[in-house]
């Protein structure tokens, strides 16, 4: 009998039951977490001012580069979990948990030191003005305090998702989130901390949902848990790890230099309030991105497993139930920018201006949301199968391919118009491409299982 909370499941249920049950507590969780970012964004447009959300904007780089390292271990690590649980070499499992422990707390203190050293050159690299910079270095500063229990943190939850548990990962989730807005506001407006008191309220939330969740890795009675000997770094488990995670570093790495090349555009033809509003678009577009990728983590533990196994039948309806929710979340996301676009600036700020530049800002870019969820599921199920080199590809060829060119050619023809262009331009042309690379795989899952239909018959 297969037990409660054991991952064999992910090879005999059915693919919608499974779905439901790993994907809704990761949307509900990632959802939750960009929800995180909007309200401390909306805490600080109202209660700090104008110029402190474009400070914000400038911290993005930084704080998708901590992304990068951190999901170099975390999915990296979450994707070599599942297929191992897929072969049923749990002994490997067990020690891929333990690996996530080291790696992180080495990393994130590595990422920590150098920054906290170059920070105030990097922020005004990024496009900092002499009235931002104040904003985005207190912010940063916290923030990078806590990059060690951030890394943990997000770690951790990938893991609980991968072995099993993404109610407990849902959970940690929604817990951090309801502490951020509680200690937020308190930092905020009782305590008089500013910009500094939103990073502090995310720091500790995370730091008390870590502590939870090392206490259920420390479980000896769940099916993967914390033990003796499990801490060592062994080299195969890093470099596979390292190999999978390749793909969202990667990717992560390249948001932080787009997001680089938008502030300097924006700075450079609209001022420090355009940069604002990119503050506040990014966050209209991350949170209907993180239920994408809340359906995504869904199914990376159910593509991941039986792609282990050899189900291909299974990892093909997975991939297709799949695309076909992340096109239908999109679709809502692009009425919602074409139709509601001020309602929705109006929550971040009363600055008329911003809220200017930020309706304009929505329309344009989110003209091709209808098509980008199927790309986005795309580059992370290559992933999830453990083909690091497609999904990386996919990755760079929206950011560095297609869009950066853009991002340099067009503002000097239409300005701001031109930045904000340059991104559904680069979500059309990707998602093209990952048309193309999908169709191929599909076809080789499909000689893969006439192939075992053969050999199991015995032709």
């Amino acid at each position: 009998m297969i037990q409660k909370h054991s991952p064999l499941s992910l090879g005999t249920e059915s693919i919608g039951k499974l779905l439901a049950q790993y994907a809704i507590p990761a949307i509900v969780a990632m959802t939750a977490s960009s929800l995180y970012n909007i309200t401390d964004s909306v805490f600080i447009g109202h209660g700090v001012g104008a110029l402190a959300i474009s400070g914000l904007a400038l911290t993005f780089p930084v704080m998708n580069l901590a992304a990068a390292f951190g999901s170099l271990v975390g999915a990296g690590a979450s994707a070599l979990m599942s297929m191992r649980l897929g072969q049923k070499d749990y002994d490997t499992a067990n020690k891929v948990l333990g690996n996530v422990f080291v790696l992180n707390i080495i990393m994130g203190l590595a990422f920590t030191g150098i920054m906290l050293v170059f920070l105030k050159p990097i922020l005004y690299f990024f496009g900092a003005s002499e009235a931002t910079l104040p904003y985005a270095y207190d912010y940063l500063q916290v923030i990078l305090y806590g990059n060690v229990v951030t890394h943990m943190y997000m770690g951790l939850n990938a893991l609980l998702r991968s072995s099993g548990r993404p109610q407990k990962a849902m959970y940690a989730t929604i817990c951090s989130v309801i502490l951020n807005l509680g200690l937020t506001p308190l930092f905020i407006y009782v305590f008089g901390w500013g910009i500094k008191g939103s990073a502090w309220a995310t720091v500790l939330s995370q730091l008390l949902m870590l502590i939870w969740q090392i206490t259920i890795f420390s479980n000896k009675k769940n099916f993967i848990h914390l033990k003796k000997g499990v801490f060592r770094l062994e080299k195969k488990i890093v470099l596979d790890s390292f190999a999978i995670g390749l793909s969202p570093f990667f990717m992560n790495a390249a948001s932080s230099v787009i997001i680089i090349v938008i502030n300097q555009a924006l700075s450079r033809h609209g001022g420090d309030l355009a940069v604002g509003a990119y503050g506040i678009v990014n966050r209209v577009v991350f949170l209907f991105a993180m239920v994408v990728l809340g359906l995504n983590q869904g199914m990376q533990p159910i593509a991941g497993y039986n792609f282990g196994a050899q189900h291909y039948d299974r990892v093909d309806k997975v991939l297709r139930t799949t695309i076909l929710y992340a096109t239908g979340i999109m679709i809502f996301g692009f009425i919602i920018g074409q139709f509601f676009p001020f309602s929705v600036a109006s929550v971040f700020t009363t600055d008329v201006q911003l809220t200017e530049h930020a309706v304009k800002g929505l329309r344009i870019v989110m003209i091709f949301f209808p098509i980008i969820g199927f790309q986005m599921v795309t580059g992370n199920f290559f992933q999830s199968i453990g083909q690091a080199k497609k999904a990386i590809f996919l990755s760079l060829t929206r950011q560095m391919i297609f869009l950066l060119p853009c991002l340099l050619i067009f503002p000097s023809i239409w300005g701001v118009k031109g930045v904000w262009f340059s991104l559904p331009t680069a979500d059309l042309a990707s998602s093209l491409v990952a048309g193309w690379l999908l169709s191929k795989q599909l076809k080789q899952f499909k000689r893969s299982k006439q192939t075992k239909s053969c050999d199991e018959v015995g032709i």
